[in-house]
């Protein structure tokens, strides 16, 4: 360093000094009193900002001093410390030497109006970041600042319009308001015309147009206007921002051409207004300089340019859901990462793309259009891809051989096309395949045995051709699969085990199985959708597929089944129709009721020397009856020795309660499967009529995946006791438990509703009108921001789902299942991704890779129930989860209402508008970033405010 050199030796002795800090270059007495003072107003457990370890300030975590000297503070970083008070926040104006305060990712509701008028005097102070807090009201006024240069609120629940309040910021160069409840139009004027730099307003509700003198800040770099209600054109004066290089605009309401003055712009490298109105043609020069262009999901028509793919620096193309017709340019960037021209009227081969230079490719989607000819050969030679979706054209042929060459294709889906031919046996090279669909086509031939490969393949989906032959044994080997979809083929033989870890579904319906339904499906635990209709199965249906705890429909219609049908649980939707050989086990025994009376009717009129063999045949005849009936009667309802009790706590201080449970009786009746209300992943719940006549849960706590960490008692006592102290009105609180040899069971006040599932999607649907619903949403916000909030340390959820959430009445749910996170190690589970956080369709994205339960997450599952509650769909139907499916289908805010569940929403537009307030709430939640989701604070107050 030039300053330390030999040049400038009085430095080179300041340095030498600093090498003993404590010595020489301690911080100045009047700042080293004032952060310890500061430390102690902090009141955080075990804080890093401890003088009795340190008394230097200069060395705690998120202080910087400044160089070389360390005579003054000059930056504080306090993210993430928990804080969740603001009072404090005024004595850090007291350090006059600040240039950077950093209060992110905390807990904090209001900052001190003595704060703002303090800080404005420091002259140096160029940064304050507030973002990711819990902040409230309108955005506060600046005056003086007048050295701030970025100002960070993102990530908050600020409201209000924004007005003049930012003006005197006059060296302000990065404003970062994103993630808030703004309304209002965006000003005009922000600071200095040409000093602002960067401008994040996204995800907001700003109204009105984009301001037309914006092209005034020439200094912009960056502009994110993304997620508002903004209306109107984008203005052409946008085309004097010399210097911008980011332009985003998705997901508001502007109408117009999209203008050509922004392909003037040298310095553009991403330009992104998806999810708009925008009409007419693309300008053809747009994509000269561009990166990344995203105008997908607008009403955009015509061709696409011949050169308009071409440009070199061009990578990352979306131009999916629009109107554009004619060929797919065949000139190409070699630089192409990604091409997205789904859903739109495109015609023609895609052999006239020049597969070979592109040798960068990794996406590339053209479904859903009306593509023609053969997939080309030349396609293998873009090695790099990881997705190819063909989907939903005309293509014809066979699959090239060629196609085994993308040993890095992750998702193939070649859906809904004309394709024949054989599926090619080299195909099991593909090894990183995770999905692969090439359903709805006329493929012929086999199953190739080489599908053992797929290691990492989640979803098969091969329904819809001419498959024949048997399934191949090495299905088994597939331990990644999560869904099978073999239906509307031609399949025979032998059904081979399957991979014990599916869970969506295992469709084998209509195919040419026959013989009995095979024990090889009694494995799959996990399984929630099994569809064997329309084949040739005979006998009777076997017991085994009681065992199936996770089923929720099961699908055996038009099938030679006969015999007594078993009594599944109430939760499981059963199809039998069309197998007459099928009754009811009441019928059995009515049936056999009217034999012996027969019988001794025939015998009374026989000789009397054969009254001994009448006795003997009566015998044998009520021998045979009770046997059949007997038999007819399940291992669900044969009950076991009562679990021997080890110890029996109580957790409540309610005498009522106290008195009522009698740990006794309780263990009687979860001896008889019969008394089962309700089965969860992890759970299983009985009914107990105590003998006061108050009834009571009764939940077993199922230990067979081993990934219960009793470790010691007191451990699980520990976490009960706390548990048990807690009150809220909106959650299942246990009252006692009784552990006994090989497993737990808790106790819990009983809801005679049962489960929000249960009525969402069950017979009395009907029921719920919008007011019960929204009394249910507000309840379950309301019981998850008290369990994130609990002093201690949050209570997170492991497997929430509507099932988990039991109703005392049609608007009084209560959030169940508190305590798995509790008293199990998600990370020590060997079992699938939902056994590891919770149920299909409710498991958020990010969990398939970080395998850790958070609060995020937990808002992500919250999202799904709402959407549950607003489209009466379950969380998974058909396969398809019921997110992916709203976030597709809620892309245009004008085609939301039809997401929305018709027999509701269509009783006032007063319902229907709120109906849609409550869906952007849920819309919010189900982000696939976990960043992006509000705090359950935040969730329950916006619900609160859809009324």
């Amino acid at each position: 360093m030039r300053s330390c050199s030999i040049y400038s030796p009085y430095l080179l002795i300041n340095f030498f000094f600093c090498l003993y800090p404590l010595v020489f270059c301690q911080l100045a007495s009047n700042q080293k009193n004032l952060m310890i003072n500061i430390s102690q107003q902090l009141d955080i457990p075990s804080s890093p900002w401890n003088s009795t370890k340190e008394p230097n300030p200069c060395r705690w975590k998120g202080v910087t001093c400044s160089i070389p000297l360390n005579n003054s503070v000059v930056s504080l970083s306090l993210s993430g410390f928990g804080l969740s008070t603001s009072n404090f926040l005024p004595m850090f104006c007291q350090i006059d030497s600040l240039q950077s305060l950093n209060l992110s990712n905390n807990f904090l509701e209001s900052i001190p109006v003595e704060f703002f008028n303090s800080c404005g005097r420091i002259d140096g102070l160029k940064s304050l970041n507030f973002s990711k807090n819990e902040l409230v009201g309108s955005l506060p006024t600046f005056h003086n600042f007048v050295g701030l240069e970025s100002l960070d609120f993102s990530f908050n629940s600020l409201s209000g319009s924004i007005d003049s309040r930012l003006n005197d910021l006059v060296a302000l160069k990065r404003l970062y308001l994103s993630s808030n409840r703004f309304n209002g139009s965006v000003p005009s004027r922000i600071g200095q015309p040409m000093v602002l730099e960067q401008l994040e307003l996204s995800k907001n509700s700003f109204t009105g147009p984009i301001p037309t003198d914006i092209g005034i800040n020439q200094n912009l770099v960056l502009i994110d206007l993304s997620f508002n209600s903004l209306s109107g054109p984008i203005p052409e004066s946008i085309g004097n921002l010399t210097k911008l290089q980011m332009l985003i605009l998705s997901s508001n309401l502007l109408t117009g051409l999209i203008p050509a003055t922004l392909s003037s712009i040298t310095t553009l490298q991403r330009f992104s207004a998806n999810q708009n109105n925008f009409v007419g043609s693309i300008p053809s020069n747009i994509t000269k300089f561009l990166k990344i262009l995203d105008l997908s999901y607008n009403n955009l028509s015509g061709r696409i340019p011949w050169d308009f793919l071409s440009p070199s620096t061009l990578q990352t193309v979306d131009l999916s859901y629009n109107r554009l017709e004619g060929p797919i340019p065949g000139r190409m960037s070699s630089n192409l990462i990604r091409l997205r021209l789904g859903s739109n009227s495109l015609i023609g081969p895609i052999s006239s793309i020049d597969f070979a230079s592109l040798q960068n490719l990794m996406y590339l989607e053209l479904e859903n259009n009306s593509f023609t000819g053969m997939i080309p050969p030349e396609i293998g030679y873009c090695s790099k891809l990881a997705l190819l979706n063909l989907a939903q054209n005309q293509l014809n042929g066979t699959l090239p051989v060629e196609l085994v060459n993308l040993t890095n294709l992750q998702v193939l889906k070649l859906q809904l096309n004309k394709l024949g031919g054989e599926i090619p046996s080299q195909i099991g090279q593909l090894r990183v395949l995770s999905v692969l669909n090439i359903s709805w086509n006329s493929l012929n031939g086999i199953i190739p045995s080489s599908i053992s490969n797929f290691g990492n393949l989640l979803s098969l989906n091969l329904q819809g051709n001419n498959l024949a032959g048997s399934i191949p044994d090495q299905i088994s080997n597939l331990n990644s699969l999560l869904e099978i979809q073999l239906g509307e083929n031609k399949l025979s033989g032998k059904i081979p085990s399957m991979p014990l870890n599916l869970q969506i579904s295992l469709n084998l319906s209509s195919n040419l199985f026959e013989g009995p339904i095979p024990r090889t499906l009694s494995g799959l635990l996990s399984l929630e959708i099994l569809d064997l209709s329309n084949n040739k199965f005979s006998g009777e249906i076997p017991g085994f597929l009681l065992g199936l705890s996770s089923l929720t429909q099961l699908i055996l219609s038009n099938n030679l089944l006969s015999g007594i049908i078993p009594k599944f649980s109430s939760h499981v939707l059963l199809n039998l129709s069309g197998n007459p050989g099928l009754y009811n086990a009441t019928n059995s025994v009515s049936s056999n009721n009217r034999r012996p009376i027969a019988v001794t009717i025939v015998i009374t009129l026989a000789a009397a020397a054969l009254a001994v063999g009448v006795v003997a045949v009566v015998f044998l005849l009520i021998s045979r009856r009770l046997y059949k009936v007997n038999n007819a009667q399940t291992q669900s309802c044969q009950e076991l020795s009562p679990p021997q009790i080890m110890q029996g706590n109580f957790l409540t201080a309610n005498g009522i309660h106290r008195s009522n449970i009698d740990f006794a009786k309780a263990m009687e009746v979860v001896a008889n499967p019969a008394k089962v209300v309700l089965k969860t992943r992890f759970s299983t719940y009985y009914k107990a009529i105590m003998p006061s006549g108050a009834s009571y849960y009764v939940k077993k706590l199922n230990w067979s995946d081993k990934i219960f960490q009793l470790g010691s008692h007191d451990k699980f006592e520990q976490e009960l006791e706390v548990l048990g102290k807690l009150s809220n009105s909106n959650v299942m609180i246990p009252l006692a438990y009784v552990l006994t040899v090989d497993s737990a069971y808790l106790f819990y006040e009983f809801a005679p509703k049962g489960t929000l599932y249960d009525i969402l999607h069950g017979s009395l649907k009907n029921s719920l009108d919008w007011a019960s619903r929204y009394s249910i949403a507000v309840g379950v916000a309301q019981g998850l921001a008290f369990l994130h909030g609990c002093a201690s340390s949050p209570i997170l959820l492991l497997d929430l789902s509507s099932r988990s959430i039991v109703l005392k009445s049609l608007k009084e749910p209560q959030v169940g299942d508190i305590e798995l996170c509790k008293v199990i190690d998600p990370s020590k589970s060997s079992g699938s991704l939902s056994t590891v956080a919770g149920s299909v369709g409710y498991i958020p994205p990010e969990y398939a890779y970080t395998m850790r339960v958070t609060m995020a997450g937990n808002i992500y599952s919250f999202g799904v129930i709402l959407l549950e509650l607003l489209t009466g769909k379950p969380a998974v139907s058909e396969g398809t989860e019921l997110a992916k499916w709203v976030l597709s289908n809620s892309v245009r805010p004008d085609k939301r209402d039809h997401i929305l569940d018709f027999s509701i929403s269509r009783a006032s537009l007063v319902i229907r508008n709120q109906m849609l307030a409550v869906l952007k709430v849920a819309l919010a939640c189900v982000s696939v970033s976990p960043e992006t989701r509000p705090k359950m604070k935040s969730v329950l107050r916006m619900l609160l405010n859809a009324r």
